[in-house]
């Protein structure tokens, strides 16, 4: 259950894990909770969500992360094989730049298939390659 009464009283993902909102539910144990997005992007668009209310990657519980990564395997095996798809897009934003619009960490799992018309980071970026040395020394964890 979501802690914070005024956060679970305007955040539709509590409401949902509250039963104050139907979903379509798909996977459920004592962390979390997957169903299917009411606004699809391709058929068998998923949503997984931690039953405890987390904002963003920054601030969710290691536990609770590592299930919604393991769930996200078994559901994406699900769905790649009952729906006859050829891959699979884990997608999870984390603020409003980066387009997060229900601040309960949450991560869509995508069906693709080629042709679908999805475009994906495959595609290439704007970045420059002559400062990856750079941003790698500043982001080193090891």
């Amino acid at each position: 259950m979501c802690a914070n009464r005024l956060i679970m009283e305007n955040c539709i993902f509590c409401k949902i894990i509250n039963n104050e909102i139907p979903c379509y539910k798909i996977y459920e144990d004592d962390l979390v909770l997957a169903f299917l997005d009411v606004n699809p992007i391709v058929d068998g668009h998923v949503l997984i969500i931690p039953k405890k209310h987390f904002e963003n990657i920054f601030d969710i519980e290691e536990k609770y992360l590592e299930r919604i990564i393991n769930v996200s395997k078994k559901i994406s095996l699900k769905i790649k094989e009952s729906l006859g798809l050829e891959g699979i897009n884990l997608y999870q934003s984390n603020g409003s730049v980066a387009g997060q619009t229900v601040f309960h960490f949450h991560m869509h799992i995508l069906g693709r298939n080629k042709g679908d018309g999805l475009r994906g980071i495959e595609e290439g970026g704007v970045g420059s390659k002559e400062n990856l040395e750079e941003i790698m020394n500043k982001l080193k964890i090891i």
